[in-house]
């Protein structure tokens, strides 16, 4: 696809690009009005039934029971005497509340820490801080839609990328409509890349560590002596630097205006963003093989966990070739 090559900056293309590889918008033009306003409302009754209450309730329900704060935090009086800690009775309730308040801490946490050095999520302006309440909203809602998974650390880096697009629309209502498209579109994205954030599939042939035996297959394919280098020789595992650029999807290698252009390329494979990640993750290596074969093992993981500068073309045209 053309998209593939590049999404122009200006205009808004991106944002609707996106919308469209991702599935989230349909084909069909005519039908963008409709499903936009379907998905928008759809995710407005999402945060009035999770983002009111700890354990899963519906939010307006329990406000007008006086169980809620309305801060996501139950009074204490919606914990009966048998679901407190000391109690000796049940605590299914407690435990809920615990793991709740756990994962929103998490998830408060690593959303701070989301591009430090960018104004639109860092800072004590107004706009950044809404932008952090959009992601950590999102994030919240997520993990308790997809309770197999939950939240896990490193998606805010994920989520950042299509918030960043969509907030910056050109087209007002869009960009206000930003949390809602970037919700939906992230769960898309994921769909396809779960089973990296199962940890009950780590070491299964579908999880994680099968992702990683599959990057080395594809290298031992196109550079048969960088991958026993690598894994033989240096013994460097790819756990040790992979992990981070698959789970992740290259986001925290490169420069912001970077990943954007390589996201390009990643969400216009129409069977999804895995093989092509594989690819560029190979591309990478190979764009660096004569430092790495040069290399032993404590230069090589130095080099890998910080990946140099390069120049995103020429590592895109590489990662075409090995098709």
């Amino acid at each position: 696809m053309l998209a593939a090559q590049g999404v122009p900056d200006g205009a808004g293309v991106r944002s609707t690009v996106w919308k469209l590889l991702l599935g989230y918008l349909p084909n069909d033009r005519a039908l963008w009005e409709q499903e936009l306003a379907k998905k928008r409302s759809q995710y407005e009754a999402f945060k009035d039934e999770f983002l009111g209450n700890t354990v899963g309730g519906n939010s307006a329900t329990r406000g007008s029971e006086g169980h809620s704060d309305g801060n996501g935090f139950l009074d204490r009086s919606v914990i009966a005497q048998d679901e407190h800690p000391l109690s000796l009775g049940k605590t299914k309730e407690w435990d809920q509340f615990v793991e709740y308040s756990e994962m929103i801490e998490q998830v408060d946490r690593d959303v701070k820490r989301t591009h430090p050095d960018m104004h639109f999520f860092c800072g004590d302006s107004s706009f950044a801080k809404s932008n952090q309440e959009s992601l950590k909203n999102i994030l919240i809602i997520f993990a308790k839609l997809n309770a197999g998974i939950r939240y896990v650390q490193g998606m805010n880096e994920i989520l950042a990328p299509l918030f960043f697009v969509f907030r910056n629309d050109p087209d007002y209502k869009n960009a206000n409509f930003a949390e809602a498209d970037s919700f939906f579109c992230f769960v898309e994205l994921l769909s396809g890349l779960r089973d990296n954030f199962c940890q009950k599939l780590d070491n299964s042939a579908v999880g994680i560590q099968g992702t990683l035996s599959k990057l080395m297959q594809l290298l031992r394919k196109y550079d048969g002596d960088l991958q026993h280098h690598l894994e033989i020789t240096t013994e460097v595992n790819p756990q040790f630097y992979a992990f981070r650029w698959i789970t992740l999807l290259l986001t925290q290698e490169f420069n912001f205006a970077d990943t954007i252009h390589i996201w390009d390329t990643l969400l216009s494979d129409p069977d999804g963003p895995q093989e092509t990640l594989l690819r560029i993750c190979c591309a990478m290596l190979i764009l660096v093989r004569k430092r790495l074969l040069a290399g032993d093992f404590t230069s090589n993981l130095k080099l890998l966990q910080s990946y140099p500068p390069t120049n995103i073309g020429h590592l895109l045209y590489v990662e075409n070739k090995l098709q």
